[in-house]
């Protein structure tokens, strides 16, 4: 089922992207995405604080 996520919010650190959207549950989420070609890396956090670290931290695995 296609969600439809409305990010606000946006920032970039280094090749990642951090975000802010509402679940399907209404709950607030901070997405961190890696913009990188083939890199892959996404994930859904319950803070900003701990998605900015994963956008700090991360390193890209495809050179």
């Amino acid at each position: 089922m296609f969600a439809n996520r409305r990010f606000r919010n946006v920032s970039r650190i280094g090749p990642v992207q951090v975000a802010t959207s509402y679940d399907g549950r209404g709950r607030e989420k901070h997405t961190a995405v890696c913009t990188a070609p083939r890199c892959g890396f996404s994930a859904d956090y319950d803070s900003r604080a701990a998605a900015e670290l994963a956008a700090r931290t991360h390193r890209c695995p495809v050179r």
